[in-house]
């Protein structure tokens, strides 16, 4: 396949086979096939087809090209000082590819994090070793990837070998068990099995509410899961009750972080610093915004738990920098407030 084919990104080439030793055959990139091209950029990954190759290019193999060129080179691997360094170079790697597949996750777009939470398996098993504990939040994240997907089958694999994992490490930190847990919960409120979700999601505040303490923002995403599965089953009451301990977390947490905003303006500071990943802003704003619309709906409504949850994106918005949309809870709020006919003349 030369270059310049349409859907290669004009970064793939054939392979050439007797540039390689003897029975040293490559395998694509995403499904470990026989590769038949590679990326000429680098030179060191390969792929069955110009479809696989630009599903990488767009998901991750972008970002990271000229980076697997000392870890996948295999020069010198007998050197201590060459195999720490590439020690360093895969850790940030994983680093690199967690947060992408985390962002593009964030944004609904399963398939292009696949590359990424792929990437993050594979260099997770180069390092580590295959069955290590280390692994669990690598297949957490391909596990997400294709639950957006509908891949059950392939997710239940990965989160049982993630499960496995677990069970042989007890000592395992909180960290790690709530995140397992998390997905569990949502791979059984997917598949419809809502009791075991809810288990599964009061684990996660469990281990949340151990490892960032009683009060900590870390909860909210489990107390909105669990929301979640009580609104499949039409309990809205203790779907309005486990909002309202979310929207107070977040006003709490939110109003902490728009104190330190206005102390980094006032001394001169970047008053752009982002306090979140994109992917948790993200997340956050999706949260906040399923919680309002719920509470709208309702025949009955609560219009100071309302007003608070529009307070909170509203101070969301404006941490983040996207002050162009801090007037829309404002507008909300006001509506509502006629609705209700709370406005004045």
């Amino acid at each position: 396949m030369e270059p310049d084919e349409p859907g290669t990104s004009g970064v793939a080439t054939k392979i050439m086979p007797l540039a390689f030793p003897k029975g040293k055959e490559k395998y694509c990139e995403l499904c470990q096939r026989e590769a038949y091209i590679q990326c000429s950029e680098c030179q060191v990954t390969f792929y069955c087809n110009a479809d696989h190759q630009q599903a990488d290019w767009v998901g991750i193999h972008e970002r990271i090209c000229q980076m697997l060129v000392p870890i996948r080179a295999m020069k010198d691997i007998y050197d201590p000082s060459v195999r720490k360094k590439n020690q360093l170079r895969k850790r940030h790697l994983i680093k690199i590819c967690t947060l992408v597949a985390q962002s593009k996750l964030s944004e609904g777009k399963g398939e292009e994090a696949l590359p990424a939470a792929h990437c993050c398996l594979q260099t997770s098993i180069d390092l580590y070793g295959p069955n290590t504990i280390q692994l669990v939040p690598a297949y957490i994240l391909l596990a997400e990837a294709n639950m957006g997907l509908g891949n059950l089958a392939v997710v239940a694999e990965l989160l049982s070998q993630a499960e496995w994992a677990v069970l042989k490490n007890p000592e395992l930190g909180a960290s790690i068990q709530q995140q397992l847990h998390r997905s569990l919960g949502q791979f059984y409120t997917t598949t419809g099995n809502l009791e075991t979700a809810l288990f599964h999601f009061a684990n996660d505040i469990y281990f949340a509410c151990e490892e960032y303490g009683l009060d900590s923002s870390a909860t909210t995403k489990g107390y909105f899961l669990i929301a979640d599965v009580f609104a499949r089953q039409g309990k809205t009451l203790i779907v309005h009750s486990l909002y309202s301990e979310v929207a107070e977390r977040w006003h709490k947490h939110l109003s902490s972080l728009l104190e330190t905003h206005q102390k980094h303006a006032d001394s001169s500071v970047d008053s752009s610093v982002s306090f979140y990943e994109k992917s948790q802003r993200v997340e956050m704003e999706e949260m906040l915004r399923v919680m309002l619309e719920f509470e709208q709906k309702q025949s009955r409504r609560d219009v100071n738990h309302i007003a608070l949850i529009a307070h909170n994106l509203a101070m969301l918005w404006f941490v983040s920098g996207d002050l162009h949309k801090t007037c829309i809870p404002t507008a909300q709020q006001h509506q509502q407030h006629c609705e209700e006919g709370l406005c004045g003349p």
